[in-house]
């Protein structure tokens, strides 16, 4: 036809499917281990305040009969380009602690009441204890409190994620 082209189908622009994202989010649940699902996650640093939120999860889960899934967060450093005011930017810094909480919790006598995984992220804090607690559809997550001057400068994760968390927050003094 004069004056009119049809575009070869590698040629058209594909539209966002509303199901195709849903099977993709889907997909992405279900791909998680189904024995921890509905489980609890809870934040593990080493630090004192994360050991007793640890226990505490442990207990809860134990009781509940669900799995445990403990996250840890890699570190961020924020690099801040003071120059034309541009907003911070973070940087991944290599975290090999994990490797090290790992094996500390597999040597523990304690975990042995209930099944778990260790997790490792890396990014914002709050938001990847959100995420995981989304992607394991979980029951609570558990964190310790944050004590210092980091804590009263940025907020503390405990605060910042009881604010924005869709699910139950509790917080271990």
């Amino acid at each position: 036809m004069a004056g009119h082209e049809f575009p070869d189908p590698a040629d058209r622009k594909q539209v966002a499917d509303p199901l195709s994202d849903l099977q993709a989010a889907e997909e992405a649940c279900h791909s998680c281990d189904p024995a921890f699902r509905h489980g609890v996650v809870v934040g593990f640093d080493g630090s004192t305040s994360s050991e007793r939120a640890l226990a505490y999860a442990i207990g809860m889960a134990s009781r509940s009969g669900s799995g445990l899934i403990i996250v840890h967060v890699a570190n961020r450093l924020p690099t801040t380009v003071w120059a034309g005011c541009e907003p911070p930017v973070f940087v991944d810094v290599p975290d090999h602690r994990t490797e090290v909480l790992g094996l500390e919790l597999a040597c523990a006598d304690y975990l042995t009441e209930v099944p778990w995984i260790l997790v490792e992220r890396g990014g914002d804090i709050c938001h990847e204890l959100e995420e995981v607690g989304r992607e394991y559809s979980a029951d609570a997550i558990v964190v310790g409190s944050t004590h210092g001057l980091v804590g009263r400068i940025f907020g503390s994760v405990a605060g910042r994620l009881a604010r924005r968390a869709r699910r139950p927050v509790i917080v271990i003094p």
